[in-house]
């Protein structure tokens, strides 16, 4: 049998990342298909690869076949949005209802790979295949934010690492959930400093509206039985994990805070919050926003 005639063998639905044919082809040896270097110049002369999502209809082809599959073929895909400052746990559910997927398949595979509890996904628009399964989902959403997220390390001039990454996306999500708006969350970053330098805990609610909690409001009540490391009224610090995925606005404000001496914020009668620095004057604030 010819080399042209051999057969390949791989997932009926591949995902091909942009860039030029050598990438293409090294991204499926990575992911296991029997291609080799010599295919790239093959497939050069065949066209160029599609990019995003490819459905080759089987599994076993020959080898010319694939090839050429690569360069026409194309899954049907749906866009799925992960809005910034959601939770993981709300986001496995949408997906699950969206693409008619197990859920409790969805938390398994992420907790097998997920490096840390919350905070792994970049919030974007993802165009997913119609047929994919939850191991195969799961694992592509986390490296495609991977590959992100050390893109944002890179510009802000960090060595990326895990352990490294995980405070400043800590930092990013509490940003996340407290800021009114992009322009508040260097202020908000502030604050977290601030607060954390004089050892006062930072009693945020944001920091409870972890997981299932994501959209409910944060009751004295919850304040006063939720015993979990979120619970910023009775632990000092950043909570052990981030509390929800977040934008890379977070990350930079995370890392570049305003310089200010605020260590207290309500939100005002416009919805903008009004900062102070010391509790006198934050007592009337809180006064004056409920009059």
């Amino acid at each position: 049998m010819s080399y042209l005639f051999s057969t390949v063998t791989s997932p009926k639905i591949v995902y091909i990342p942009k860039g030029s044919v050598f990438k293409s082809i090294s991204h499926l040896q990575n992911e296991g298909v029997n291609v080799y270097k010599f295919d790239a110049f093959i497939l050069r002369l065949l066209g160029h690869p599609q990019q995003g999502w490819i459905d080759l209809k089987e599994e076993k082809m020959s080898r010319i076949t694939y090839l050429h599959r690569l360069t026409t073929a194309k899954a049907a895909t749906r866009q799925i949005t992960l809005i910034p400052g959601e939770t993981t746990e709300i986001f496995l559910s949408q997906l699950a209802e969206e693409l008619s997927l197990d859920k409790k398949a969805l938390i398994e595979a992420y907790e097998r790979h997920a490096p840390y509890k919350e905070g792994n996904f970049v919030p974007e628009t993802y165009s997913i295949p119609n047929e994919i399964d939850e191991e195969r989902l799961i694992l592509h959403l986390l490296g495609e934010s991977e590959k992100t997220m050390k893109a944002w390390a890179e510009h802000y001039n960090i060595a990326y690492s895990r352990d490294k990454w995980l405070p400043i996306v800590t930092k990013a999500s509490v940003i996340q959930k407290e800021a009114s708006s992009l322009a508040d969350m260097p202020y908000v970053s502030s604050v977290i400093d601030n607060r954390i330098k004089k050892g006062m805990r930072l009693q945020m609610d944001g920091t409870l509206n972890y997981g299932e909690f994501s959209h409910q409001k944060v009751t004295a009540r919850r304040i006063r039985t939720d015993r979990t490391p979120y619970n910023t009224y009775k632990n000092k610090g950043l909570p052990r994990y981030p509390v929800c995925n977040v934008s890379r606005e977070a990350i930079e404000a995370a890392l570049r805070p305003a310089q200010t001496d605020y260590l207290y914020f309500v939100r005002g009668k416009d919805g903008e919050h009004v900062y102070s620095s010391y509790f006198s004057t934050h007592r009337q604030n809180i006064v004056n926003a409920t009059k």
